[in-house]
């Protein structure tokens, strides 16, 4: 306790949690959309609670998983699996939203549903982000823990204001998609098993094609997937 108690008496230490949380900001935009996204099927207050709860459990997850992200970064076929990961909840997200009832056991199966996509899609994204906020707080597990709880509010913060944007124009729904469907493109590129059998071309070209295939992948099942409801609902 007192070194805890000295360590925050420092201006140094301060600092540090100054930048682990403006670090955590800069790299909480496409974190920010998909919380928009997962939650925006929900009845307004199993919204709100999806987005804390959502925000909250995937901080504490990265908080535990800061230890050891850098080794886990390196380990080939993670990226390509994480990359899958994030592009199977990009084309989800575009899947018809069922339930618009407050208080149903329908409506508490999606808040629970969307928490899930929230964590798994944060922690997915999160993990080159980890890297720059762990090497600020330098195994300060205090600070670290301080810096990521005050920027929890902001995140859902700015989930909220995405979210009112999606409401008002849906169409930006896609758009968020096509950002995840990028962004794991982005991920799957920079693993290593496919940085080496690419070893003869450049990486940001493979990184470009990789991006956009994802991001055309997660748009076209999205659209098959919304048509072939339309379909099923028109026959009923």
């Amino acid at each position: 306790m007192d070194f805890l108690l000295n360590e925050m008496t420092r201006p140094t230490f301060w600092l540090a949690v100054v930048q682990v949380i403006w670090i955590n900001i800069l790299l909480s935009g496409d974190n920010a959309v998909v919380i928009a996204l997962a939650c925006r099927g929900l009845p307004p207050k199993e919204r709100r609670w999806g987005m804390i709860i959502g925000a909250g459990v995937a901080s504490i997850l990265l908080i535990v998983f800061t230890g050891i992200v850098s080794v886990l970064m390196t380990l080939p076929y993670l990226k390509l699996v994480s990359a899958i990961a994030l592009l199977w909840i990009a084309i989800k997200l575009l899947a018809p939203q069922a339930h618009d009832a407050e208080d149903t056991p329908e409506a508490i199966e999606d808040l629970w549903r969307a928490v899930r996509l929230v964590v798994v899609a944060n922690i997915v994204m999160s993990l080159d982000n980890v890297i720059a906020v762990a090497a600020v707080a330098k195994g300060d597990y205090v600070l670290l823990t301080l810096g990521l709880v005050v920027s929890i509010p902001i995140v859902i913060a700015g989930s909220a204001i995405i979210l009112a944007l999606l409401e008002r124009f849906p169409i930006l729904i896609w758009g968020g998609a096509a950002v995840l469907g990028w962004v794991a493109g982005e991920i799957f590129a920079t693993d290593s098993v496919v940085l080496d059998f690419f070893s003869g071309y450049e990486p940001e070209r493979i990184e470009l094609v990789t991006q956009i295939i994802g991001c055309v992948t997660a748009l076209g099942c999205g659209y098959a997937w919304r048509s072939t409801h339309k379909a099923a609902v028109s026959e009923v």
